[in-house]
């Protein structure tokens, strides 16, 4: 189990798992995700952290079949402007690798960001932690369990 799994039945969170064979040599998780599992790229999201200014790491959490504006994103967190976090910095905080950092479970819980083209979908897939592992969850229990923003985050 993973510490995202772990945190979702601790809280008592309906979701379901789905696993699939990560090839070591793909770069794009999330896209080698909507491939492996045949799912929808804008009910498939990924977690980015982001550095903001001043000095503070956060999450935006966005499909995969998207980019994240940086402008947006900062803006939501009342910082000036934000920048994508260093890789080591990011695994280091989140206690993920990168193409498994989930937005549960983290070692550090950080204020976060989800993009409001999740309340299309009843559930939505958010990495379970490990690359070869996606979660399948109502987006209502990521708001409540995360305490989120639900913002429009990504580039038009």
């Amino acid at each position: 189990m993973t510490p995202a799994i772990n945190f979702l039945k601790k809280n008592k969170c309906e979701f379901t798992i789905h696993k699939y064979d990560h090839d070591p040599l793909c770069e794009n998780y999330g896209l080698e995700v909507v491939e492996k599992l045949s799912l929808d790229a804008n009910q498939v999201f990924k977690t980015l952290v982001v550095e903001l200014n001043p000095k503070e790491l956060a999450i935006g959490i966005i499909p995969v079949s998207s980019k994240m504006s940086l402008k947006s994103i900062a803006k939501a967190l009342g910082s000036k402007n934000a920048i994508m976090a260093n890789k080591d910095e990011a695994q280091k905080v989140t206690g993920y690798l990168l193409g498994g950092i989930s937005p549960f479970g983290q070692k550090k819980r950080l204020r976060t960001v989800l993009d409001e083209s999740a309340l299309n979908f009843e559930k939505i897939y958010v990495s379970g932690g490990k690359r070869g592992i996606d979660i399948e969850v109502k987006v209502k229990d990521i708001e409540k369990l995360l305490k989120l923003k639900i913002m429009d985050i990504c580039i038009k």
